[in-house]
């Protein structure tokens, strides 16, 4: 019984310690950006005209063999930017580091 009750305290010390070094997408996300983000119906070459050559234009998903509308992604350091009919309809933070807790990055 007194082995269990001394790593008891370990245990818990432990826990709060992994806890702590863990930064959650979503608490990130709700916080007030530093940078301003795309908003919803820019344009493409609004976008490319604020921000810049994204780092990466990844595969567009969709399009006409489906009935879903073609999907484009512009991935910048920090955030991806998805485009519908060439307006943007959501722009998402990319994790900031490895220990971030968050969605998976974007199939490629």
């Amino acid at each position: 019984m007194k082995r269990y009750l001394t790593t008891l305290p370990l245990l818990a010390l432990l826990a709060c310690a992994s806890a702590h070094a863990d930064t959650l997408l979503i608490d990130r996300s709700q916080e007030k950006p530093a940078t301003a983000l795309p908003v919803r119906g820019q344009s493409m070459q609004q976008v490319q005209s604020q921000f810049g050559d994204p780092g990466e234009r990844l595969e567009p998903r969709g399009g006409q063999k489906r009935q879903w509308p073609t999907i484009n992604r512009w991935v910048y350091p920090q955030f991806t930017v998805y485009f519908e009919k060439q307006k943007v309809i959501d722009v998402v933070a990319n994790k900031a580091d490895a220990n971030e807790v968050g969605p998976k990055p974007p199939i490629r």
